[in-house]
């Protein structure tokens, strides 16, 4: 139901908007025809809808959705039908009908009330709902239905009223008890008459004995007689016992009924206009009746009654209740009297008689304390009060006369507290109130005479008081509630005659009269004259005031008399309660200023003389009471303004007196145990006690005299005196109480400094003060007092206008007391100790508050803004000696308080402060001016600077804000200022010089974020420089302007009158609403034109494309600019439409996602916040839950599906493990970089708000809990490694909050939320560490800095951590986290000591921080200088903790630091050890397959096989290594790698033929063969690349295993394998083979034609041959790429090669891509060759082609070029040859010069573009060749195996010697690792000495290639490795996989590793043995040099 109520009050807001929501409540409802046929039943659901609708129309009834009105008339129309029980649904209580019956009457009620339509259609139905209702009275819900009616009675028609009366007559069974009749008397007799002085508890008192003399006072044995005549002998008369009796038969039943006919009735009547007048007298009649039998009811007993008990009580309650209604009946038939006629003149007289007695009765029942007895006195009285006003006051002097002793009996009747006096005493005294105020205007005679009359009273005394002899008794209760109803006449009617008239007569009873002695009397008159001498009135004011001081001064006659020691207890509550509670009442009543200025003047004389008259205890007993009252008429005065000196003279005397008597709460921090007090009351050896207990505590006093003094000091002008004799001339005697004796003043003097130096906390010892005097200590003491306690009270907001803001800083009054000339050194130090005791008095408020939130919040922010502008506007004092000390201060409050820098009015004051003239300039003084504007320009320059070193985004956006307001207010002096402060300020991603130190803002995502803040423009992955002052004031103009074009568009719209026509117009238009409709209309508009724009850019990048960057920017900046112009509007319909265009602001950058949309993003979020900080909380909000939805739509950051991850998901299946995946719709770096930039805006709004905002800081707690809820939400990507660890370093930060007092409430989710971070953050290694290049260093340098920062933190945290141990001791004790043992950890699992694990996980967190800071260094900075080695000294011991504790929180983790760390054997061990002992565990993770699938472990046929079957498929080049010798073809190791193998398809596998050919050499089980062959039934090309592969293998390899028997039988299986897979071709498949490997071999078989012709006819031969040939068939495929297909020969293409052998040719291929245009023909050259053994170039190329894959992963810009080469038979095969290239001897016999001089004749001249893109091109293939030929080691590196491409770029061919072998009988003599010949080095060095910058550029990518490589050893090695026994002749010597894993350095670290690799290219350079190799090719081979 709460969900429903909610729906309909919001479309109650907007019906016409939601409609349909109403249809669907109505539909909702019961159907009419459903209601009114048979017997209906309802569902709880409808009857939901029944409510819900009601509850609509009754917010909103004025609508005209008839079928809701329909709903809601058909359900109470059908009410009849629901007295059946059937009707509701099952278990559907009594108390749910009831609640439903009241909801529902309730909502028509209203409904009607506010629509006259719907009311009459309500009044036309209810007459007859009621009267159906009243005949089913026998029903229990007909009844809880006219409860309901009771509570909410709807409209009704005359007509139906007459009837429903008459019912209800009719069946109204009245029987009127019988009255108890005073014999001869009447039962309107007053029952004052009657005797009710019984002993029963709860019985009243006699009239006699209350004390009133009344004319219906009789002789109560008569009285009592009288009752009923006889008495039947058990005590009660016969008329009482009739009367129980009658009473008794009643049932509880009749009389609920009869209570709710009376009131129908009169309910009938409040609806109905007219009413038939005889009905109205029957009524009239009965009510009458009722209220007559209810006299004869409250005089009964309550022993008479038979029943007892809560039996009685509830039928008492029921029966007063029924006569409550007849009242409130009887009084609503009065109102209809005719007011002229004299018959209703009779009866109105009557009937008051009757309201006064019943009332009477009431008082003196013995229910009386019966709550439904006070609200029938109640409703009495109000009755009479009616009768009052009735006639036009004309009953006044009647109901008076009869009306003064109902009052006087209550006063005696009511207890005689001084506010208990009960609810009938409440009663009399509104009543009285009411017809005074009535009566005061209309006839003030009789009103006198009540008052005056009620005042005599108060003297009346009884006459045995005077005789002699006889004890005074106590004064009665009716004198002391009569003044107390008279006082509290005196407020509530608040008028001075009135006062006038009473107050002379309370004063003379005080003075003169029974109230001048001590006693109650004489309290409760001094608490009544205050009261009315609050009420303000002059002269009753001064009156009152003076009596009281009077009387004050007269209690301290009796101080050191005996009588004073015996004080009564009514003279001490005089002096200790009622006098300085007056006193209280009247500084809080006063209101005229005049009268307030006069009374603070009074009241301080009277403290004054109280301290001067008083000493010691004594004096601190007087003049404590009056603290209170003090405090309370200096609530409201501004000390900072000029004082009167008599003023100040009394302040000071206060102060004086507060200080020696120890008046002032303690200031000490750590305050004293408590001892007790002094009890003398005289003499001066008790001034040392009390001042010294006065500053360290416990308190002496009254908890509320502490409070006091605090309040004083707010309003306390500062004490500053130019001179302290006048002290000692008039005070020093009198105020240290010490006569004659200057020893006794020295000695007392010494305990004044010695309790001043304990006040000022050490800051200035007692030895220093020994030229103070003892006055001037105290004087002093004084001063400490109260300055300090004015920061510990409202922490130093001074009394005053709330608008001046500096002014009400305490600092204010306190450095007052340095400005005065000629003080003493002492004294001059003491003030200057006490400013700071002051100030950290100030600092202690505000972080005791720290935790505060809401409303206490915002004080305490104010006043830190408060204290730091009155500090800034203090720089300006003309004291040299002032200025320092608030340089000091301020910087100190800067420091403990960050957030006062991102404080708006604090940054505004700083930059006026520097144009503005120094306010103290009296004279002219340019020194001075120049000084001050000096200083302000130092601290404003470094208040800017720290300022932008924690929140850059924030910063410049307040920067700007100012900017923008001094344009608007043309303001060009403070502009120039401030641009002249700015000038110098930059700040940029690399190093930033105005700031050491770690900075939040050295972060790079932060300063990211900032460039993009300023709206610079800026290309945020380069570096930059960003000047403050040039981008400030470009943004701040662009904010202006967007301003301005949205105002000029609103007064453009608003001259022409709008688009909207039904817009008011004209002169009889109302112009304000004219004007506000004209400005909503001109809202909406623009707003759904943004609207439509912000979602046109959303679907533009829903759809794919690329957004417009500037118009982005330009309509997000034009949004907000209509914002902030908005903010001031009270329109509800613009809160809503603002609300929406804020959210669109908010989400369509984070939607978009781009790096551009979240820098216009940025820039807007920081325009937003900083112009309207109060939007920070919803803007924060908003980015949160967009951020929230970027992790559920797995974005960037959050982008964790593997084909997101980067290099590892490329590089699937060859060299990581898993299912190859296709390539993401949208680049995932270009969403993590969009990430990078809103983290930066997330840390800078967090270290704006981390100190005063608890809710934004709960909202970035949010978004930090669910960002680390799950480890795996995380990308894997590289590029997202500086973005991870930048959010792992937000979360750490965010948690040391935690030690802050702003969270400390929130420290448990504090500590899980840092689990959470730490899982995280371990997390991130559980993956092989990975590289990523984006060809900018900015980003690679700024990822390092990124993990250096978070490193650091770490480290930093851990020096904290013995600190933040002390300081949260006692907090951890209530920790769940911290005290874990053996328990599950809802973050760590199962942990044995939470402690001990968590400094374990943090230690082996930052060892591996450590190391990828080093690794990212090393990559961002691969040719740094360092040189020495980065490897961490770890131990065995730690190794093994490490891996133990990585295992225990991820496997995972563990695996991947051997990666990381390759070099230590213990920890390769232990995680073996850990892998092989947890290994039903990790099943899922791949890695761990060498270290339980080992060669030993095959011999030993190791258990841990056994798990094979289960564990996740690895790698292809993993599952090689297994196929290797050393494994022995292991079943269970076979069998896991065949279904590696087949678990991925067979087109990704092909690249590894050779391999899986040379595995059939030991497939002794046939296993291999088996995959090969169901493979070569999956894929056509699969199976023709094998047969061609088998094909090459099909020759005898050179060397001693040429004979051997295991090549024998492996060279007689291959064969067969190819016949076995000819065989398994269905007719498909054969016939596309036999026509791909016919057309190939036609081709290969010209070579053989050629041979036998002469070389000159060669060529023509090859024509005439390839003429011969025809394409059969278009899906004929070249075999070196499949993937393109042949369209046709170039005939004369063919061109024969020079070969020592037969004749190798090149035939040029029309070809198509498979998969592309196939209308787009590419010519491919292919050289078939015949005699040569391709097998190794194969080889060389597959390390080429994987080399080519990881540079391409990792991102690197190097160009390898792997072309295809297939073995195609024994000695045969075919080679695609580089297009578009030629070689390096080839341009050298065309070209004269170096390659230098080549390329300036191919590309142009040296600088040109064309030259430089070739130069680059040569460049990075130069350098992926580098790193190919350090891993392969290819020889013969002569200028015809150099081709250059037609862009510049090398590609090395002819790979005959690779690894261990080279030309001239391996002699070796090229002994570069790679070829960087002199003209070579002429275009990579220009500079000739490796100094120039495309030589580093060169090593940087040799380096970073090298690595990358590195990274991927183990798959090269095992491609490698499966050809060992291939008998290629790179295996014919040495150790050539050995050397090949030694190339690769793994046991080296990345910098050691880069550094070789620099040694590499340095030894390279120009080497002579290159040059000498080229020379001796040239000289034999005649090959160009």
């Amino acid at each position: 139901m709460d969900s429903l109520v909610e729906l309909c009050d919001l479309v109650a807001e907007n019906p016409t908007q939601f409609a349909g929501k109403i249809a669907w409540l109505c539909s909702r409802c019961p159907p009419a025809e459903l209601l009114f046929v048979g017997s209906p039943r309802v569902s709880r659901s409808q009857l939901n809808a029944v409510l819900a609708v009601a509850r609509f129309l009754s917010k909103s009834a004025n609508t005209e959705l008839e079928t809701a009105r329909s709903a809601v008339l058909a359900f109470y129309r059908s009410i009849p039908s629901s007295f059946n029980l059937h009707f509701w649904p099952n278990s559907f209580s009594g108390d749910a009908i009831s609640s439903f019956y009241k909801d529902l009457m309730r909502y028509i009620c209203e409904a009607a009330q506010a629509s006259p339509p719907f009311a009459s259609d309500v009044a036309g139905f209810t007459g007859d709902v009621v009267m159906q209702t009243i005949r089913n009275g026998d029903s229990s819900v007909s009844k809880i239905f006219l409860s309901a009616m009771c509570l909410n009675f709807p409209p009704i028609i005359p007509a139906d009223a007459n009837k429903l009366i008459s019912l209800l007559l009719d069946g109204l069974d009245v029987t009127v008890p019988i009255p108890i009749t005073p014999t001869g008397g009447s039962v309107l007799n007053s029952p004052l008459g009657a005797n009710h002085g019984s002993t029963d508890l709860g019985e009243s008192r006699s009239p006699a004995a209350l004390g009133l003399d009344t004319p219906f006072s009789g002789d109560a044995k008569g009285a009592g007689d009288s009752f009923g005549g006889s008495n039947d002998g058990s005590g009660a008369p016969v008329g009482v016992k009739k009367a129980v009796l009658s009473f008794e038969g009643e049932s509880v039943e009749s009389l609920q009924k009869l209570e709710t006919v009376l009131q129908l009735i009169r309910l009938v009547l409040e609806k109905a206009d007219t009413v038939d007048p005889k009905l109205l007298e029957q009524v009239r009649g009965i009510a009458k009746d009722q209220l007559q039998s209810m006299l004869a009811f409250l005089k009964i007993r309550k022993r008479d009654f038979t029943e007892q008990g809560p039996s009685l009580k509830v039928r008492v309650n029921r029966k007063l209740s029924a006569y409550q209604a007849a009242a409130k009946l009887h009084i609503k038939t009065l109102a209809s009297l005719d007011t002229e006629g004299k018959s209703s003149k009779r009866l109105l007289h009557g009937a008051l008689a009757l309201l006064i007695e019943s009332s009477e009765a009431c008082l003196f029942s013995v229910w009386r304390k019966l709550r439904a007895t006070e609200d029938l006195f109640r409703c009495l009285l109000a009755g009479i009060s009616q009768a009052a006003v009735a006639r036009n006051g004309q009953l006044l002097r009647i109901l008076l006369i009869r009306y003064k002793p109902l009052v006087l009996a209550t006063c005696a009747q009511a207890e005689s507290g001084p506010s208990n006096q009960g609810a009938m005493f409440e009663t009399v005294l509104k009543t009285c109130s009411e017809i005074i105020e009535f009566g005061w205007t209309k006839d003030r005679a009789p009103l006198d005479t009540f008052i005056m009359g009620l005042t005599t009273s108060i003297r009346e005394r009884n006459y045995y008081e005077e005789e002699d002899g006889k004890e005074k008794q106590e004064t009665p209760p009716l004198q002391l509630n009569v003044i107390y109803l008279l006082a509290e006449l005196n407020v509530s009617v608040n008028k001075p005659e009135m006062v006038d008239m009473i107050l002379p007569l309370f004063i003379e009873s005080l003075e003169e009269g029974d109230g001048s002695n001590a006693g109650s009397l004489r309290l409760r008159l001094l608490d009544a004259v205050s009261r009315m001498a609050s009420l303000g009135f002059e002269k009753s004011y001064r009156e009152a005031v003076v009596l009281m001081t009077r009387s004050y001064l007269a209690k301290l006659s009796n101080v050191g008399n005996a009588d004073g020691k015996t004080e009564a207890s009514e003279a001490t509550a005089e002096r200790v309660e009622i006098l300085p509670a007056g006193f209280v009442l009247i500084a809080k009543g006063i209101t005229s200023s005049k009268l307030r200025s006069d009374y603070r003047h009074r009241l301080m004389s009277l403290c004054s003389d109280v301290g001067l008259a008083a000493s010691g205890r004594s004096g601190a007993e007087f003049l404590g009471p009056l603290l209170p009252a003090v405090a309370e008429i200096c609530s409201d005065f501004d000390p900072t303004l000029d004082v009167e000196p008599s003023l100040l003279k009394l302040f000071r005397n206060l102060w004086f007196y507060i200080a020696l008597f120890g008046l002032a709460p303690p200031i000490q921090k750590t305050q004293a145990t408590a001892k007790p007090a002094s009890t003398a009351t005289n003499g001066a050896g008790s001034t040392s006690t009390i001042a010294l207990q006065a500053v360290a505590g416990p308190y002496m006093w009254d908890s509320s005299w502490s409070s006091a003094v605090r309040r004083i000091s707010l309003g306390t002008p500062p004490l500053v005196v130019s001179s302290v004799k006048w002290l000692e001339d008039e005070l020093e005697l009198n105020a240290l109480h010490n006569p004659g004796s200057r020893q006794g003043n020295e000695k007392a003097g010494a305990s004044q400094r010695t309790a001043l130096s304990a006040a000022l906390v050490g800051k200035m010892e007692v030895s220093a003060m020994n030229t103070i005097s003892g006055v001037k200590a105290t004087y002093l003491l004084a001063v400490a007092f109260l300055e300090i306690i004015r920061f510990s009270s409202d922490g130093g907001i001074l009394n005053g206008d709330p608008s001046s803001t500096a002014s009400r800083s305490a600092f204010n009054c306190v450095f007052e007391y340095l400005r005065s000339p000629n003080l003493m050194p002492a004294v001059s130090q003491c003030l200057t100790a006490i400013v700071h005791r002051a100030f950290e008095t100030a600092i202690d408020w505000l972080e005791d508050r720290a935790s505060q939130t809401g409303a206490e919040a915002e004080v305490r922010e104010s006043t830190l803004s408060t204290h730091a502008c009155f500090l800034i506007k203090n720089l300006s004092q003309r004291d040299e000696h002032v200025r320092d000390i608030s340089v000091s201060l301020l910087t100190q409050l800067r420091d403990r308080f960050p957030q006062i820098l991102w404080n708006s009015s604090c940054l505004d004051s700083l930059l006026l402060s520097i144009h503005n003239d120094p306010p103290s300039a009296v004279v002219s003084d340019p020194a001075y001016v120049a000084s001050v504007r000096s200083l302000y320009q130092k601290i404003a320059r470094e208040w800017i600077i720290v300022s932008l070193s924690h929140a850059p985004c924030t910063s410049q956006g307040l920067l700007q804000e100012n900017l923008c307001r001094a344009n608007t207010l043309q303001q060009t002096q403070p502009a120039a200022d401030v641009v002249s402060l700015l000038s110098e300020i930059r700040i940029g991603s690399g190093k930033n010089d105005c700031w050491i130190g770690t900075k939040t803002a050295n972060i790079p995502a932060v300063m990211a974020a900032a460039a993009a803040a300023s709206g610079g423009n800026l290309k945020l992955t380069d570096a930059f420089s960003l000047e403050v002052l040039g981008t400030g004031v470009v943004s701040a103009t662009a904010k202006c302007n967007h301003a301005g074009e949205i105002a000029g568009m609103r007064r453009l719209y608003e001259s022409i009158g709008g688009l909207d026509k039904s817009l008011p117009n004209g002169l009889d238009a109302d112009l304000e609403s004219s004007a506000q409709a004209k400005n909503e209309s001109f809202n909406g508009m623009v707003l759904a034109k943004f609207v439509r724009l912000l979602q046109k850019f959303v679907n533009i990048a829903e759809k794919g494309g690329q957004v417009d960057k500037s118009s982005f920017r330009e309509t997000c900046s034009q949004a907000t600019a209509l914002l902030l112009s908005n903010l001031d509007s009270d329109s509800k319909s613009d809160f809503h439409n603002f609300s929406q265009l804020l959210r669109l602001l908010c989400w369509c950058p984070a939607y978009i996602t781009t790096p551009d949309a979240v820098e216009t993003g940025v820039y807007i979020w920081t325009w937003l916040v900083s112009a309207a900080p109060h939007l920070g909380t919803l803007v924060l909000a908003e980015l949160v839950d967009a951020w929230l939805w970027t992790i559920d739509t797995k974005r960037g950051l959050f982008a964790s599906d593997i084909k997101c991850s980067g290099p590892s998901a490329k590089l699937r299946p060859h060299l990581a493990h898993g299912e190859p995946v296709t390539k993401p719709e949208k680049d995932p770096v270009e969403q993590i970089m969009a990430h990078r930039l809103w983290l930066g805006f997330f840390i800078d709004r967090f270290e704006v708000v981390r100190h005063n905002s608890v809710q934004q800081l709960l909202l970035l707690g949010r978004m930090l809990q669910e960002t680390t809820k799950l480890p795996g939400n995380f990308s894997r990507h590289p590029a997202a490694t500086g973005t991870f660890f930048t959010t792992m370093l937000f979360g750490l930060k965010f948690c040391s909050c935690q030690t802050q007092g702003i969270l400390q409430n929130f420290r448990s989710g504090l500590q899980f939320l840092e689990d959470r971070i730490y899982r995280a953050s371990l997390g991130w290694f559980a993956h092989e560490p990975e590289w990523f290049d984006l060809s900018n260093n900015n980003f690679a340098q700024s990822e390092a800095q990124s993990i250096s920062i978070f490193v650091q933190h770490l480290l930093s945290e851990r020096v904290d951590t013995s600190q933040l141990d002390q300081k949260t001791k006692g907090l951890e004790k209530d920790s769940s986290l911290t005290d874990v043992k053996d328990q599950y950890h809802p973050v760590w699992g199962q942990v044995d000591n939470y402690a001990t694990g968590q400094e374990k996980r943090k230690q082996l967190l930052l060892t591996l921080c450590q190391h990828e800071a080093d690794r990212l260094e090393v990559w961002a900075q691969p040719v740094g200088s360092k040189e020495q080695s980065s490897r961490l000294k770890i131990t065995s011991d730690k190794w093994v903790e490490f891996a133990r504790t990585a295992f225990s929180v991820d496997p995972r983790i563990a695996l991947s630091m051997v990666s990381r760390f390759p070099a230590s054997a213990a920890l390769k061990t232990q995680i073996a050890q850990l892998v092989q002992s947890h290994i039903l565990e990790i099943h899922s993770i791949a890695e761990a397959l060498p270290y339980f699938v080992t060669p030993k472990a095959v011999d030993e046929n190791s258990t841990l096989l056994q798990q094979l079957p289960h564990w996740v498929p690895c790698s292809v080049t993993q599952a090689l290594e297994f196929l290797t010798p050393a494994y022995k073809g292991h079943p269970r190791v076979m069998a896991y790698v065949l279904r590696v193998l087949e678990s991925y398809p067979p087109g990704r596998v092909t690249f590894f033929m050779p391999q899986l050919v040379q595995a059939l050499r030991y497939d002794s089980e046939k296993l291999v063969e088996g995959y090969l062959l169901r493979a070569a039934q999956r894929s056509d090309i699969f199976a023709h690349i094998l047969i061609w592969h088998l094909q090459g293998e099909s020759c005898v390899p050179e060397g001693e295993d040429a004979t051997s028997a295991k090549n024998a039988s492996f060279q007689e299986l291959l064969p067969q394998v190819r016949e076995r897979i000819i065989d398994g071709f269905n007719d498909s498949a054969r016939d596309i083979f036999q026509r791909e490997f016919d057309f190939f071999d036609k081709v290969t078989s010209i070579s053989g034609v050629l041979y036998p012709l002469p070389k000159d006819e060669r060529r023509a031969g090859i024509r005439r041959e390839l003429e011969k040939i025809q394409l059969d068939g278009d899906d004929l495929y070249l075999p070196t790429d499949p993937e393109r297909l042949v369209r046709g020969i170039q005939v004369d293409s063919g061109i024969p090669l020079q070969s020592a052998a037969k004749v190798p040719i090149m035939i040029t291929f029309n070809v198509v891509d498979r998969d592309g245009d196939h209308n787009n023909v590419k010519p491919q050259a292919c050289i078939f060759k015949v005699g040569d053994d391709c097998r190794q170039d194969v080889l060389a190329l597959q390390v080429i082609s994987l080399l080519k894959d990881i540079f391409e992963a990792v991102g690197l810009n190097l160009y390898l070029y792997p072309y295809g080469v297939l073995p195609t038979g024994p000695e045969r095969g075919i080679i695609e040859v580089v297009p578009n290239s030629r070689s390096r001897s080839q341009m050298g016999e065309t070209t004269d010069g170096g390659l230098y001089e080549i390329f300036q004749q191919d590309f142009g001249p040296v600088g040109s573009p064309s030259f430089e893109a070739a130069r680059e091109n040569f460049l990075v293939s130069s350098a992926g060749y580098a790193v190919a030929s350090l891993l392969l080691q290819p020889k013969d590196r002569h200028n015809g195996n150099l081709l250059f491409d037609s862009a510049g770029r090398l590609v090395h061919i002819d790979f005959g010697f690779i690894l261990e072998t080279s030309p001239g009988g391996n002699m070796r003599f090229e002994s570069a690792h790679f070829k960087l010949s002199h003209e070579m080095t002429q275009l990579l060095d220009p500079s000739g000495v490796m100094k120039s910058e495309t030589w580093y550029q060169f090593l940087s990518l040799c380096v970073k290639g090298y690595l990358a490589a590195r990274r991927n050893m183990n798959g090269i090695l095992s491609t490698v490795l499966m050809m060992l026994d291939s008998g290629l002749p790179c295996f014919s010597r040495g150790d050539p996989i050995g050397n090949l894993r030694k190339r690769f350095r793994p046991e080296m670290s990345e910098r050691e590793a880069a550094n070789y690799m620099i040694r590499i290219c340095t030894d390279a350079y120009n080497k002579w043995t290159t040059a000498g190799y080229d020379l001796i090719q040239y000289l034999q081979q005649g090959i160009e040099k």
